[in-house]
């Protein structure tokens, strides 16, 4: 029997008894060893919490805002496909954004406003975010490499989303779960997601039984060979 009915209750059961530690040691159990994304991509505030399926949106470097005389028409827009991408976030969905060289802000305050109006939980960007205080200030989860002023229209667009994109050699792709915390963001495969999710809450409570143990006094090997868990 599943201890959740739907993403709801899987996200806010994950926030309340999972970090990302436990996730990752579940995965490596199951071969699934390279699910971290790169180390660089960081919580603006330690105390921010990500958790939702991913919305990857794929960017590339320009050298001016507009291009008429491109094939791709989206390169005559200023920031290509962004907005769209943006405006079509849904429910419990994060917005992932990588591709470009990290010369510019991928995401900022006007865009963490109009993802809470539609229920997206959080942005990672495989570069910088912007809009620091107002970022902070709405309390949106936000990954990234850290604050940087620059704007992304003559430098950056976006090009398409809703396809899979690769981070630090982890795959992603449209609907799989990402889950950060202060030690960083991990991904968690769509097929394998009940999976995971099930023995790490499973690792997680039994960590806390561990943890107990020795605080009671017993030794790291007694602990380790009663639980199987360190």
């Amino acid at each position: 029997m599943s201890l959740w009915k739907d993403d709801s209750e899987l996200f806010a059961l994950a926030r309340r008894e999972l970090f990302t530690s436990v996730v990752g040691d579940v995965m490596d159990k199951l071969h699934l060893l390279h699910q971290f994304l790169p180390p660089a991509i960081r919580a603006l505030r330690e105390d921010m919490v990500l958790i939702g399926r991913a919305m990857p949106v794929l960017s590339i470097d320009v050298a001016q805002e507009s291009i008429a005389s491109a094939t791709n028409k989206a390169m005559s827009k200023p920031f290509g496909l962004m907005l769209e991408a943006l405006d079509d976030l849904r429910q419990n969905e994060i917005y992932v954004n990588t591709g470009a060289a990290p010369r510019n802000a991928l995401w900022g305050e006007m865009m963490s406003t109009r993802a809470l109006k539609l229920g997206a939980t959080g942005a990672v960007l495989n570069g910088y975010s912007r809009d620091t205080r107002g970022i902070l200030n709405l309390n949106f989860p936000t990954f990234s490499w850290g604050g940087y002023g620059q704007d992304a229209g003559p430098r950056c667009k976006v090009i398409d989303f809703r396809i899979p994109v690769e981070i630090g050699g982890v795959l992603i792709e449209p609907g799989d779960v990402l889950f950060g915390d202060i030690d960083g963001v991990c991904c968690i495969p769509q097929s394998a997601a009940v999976e995971v999710f099930t023995k790490a809450i499973e690792k997680a409570r039994g960590e806390k039984l561990v943890k107990k143990a020795l605080e009671e006094g017993s030794s790291a090997v007694e602990a380790f060979e009663k639980y199987g868990i360190m």
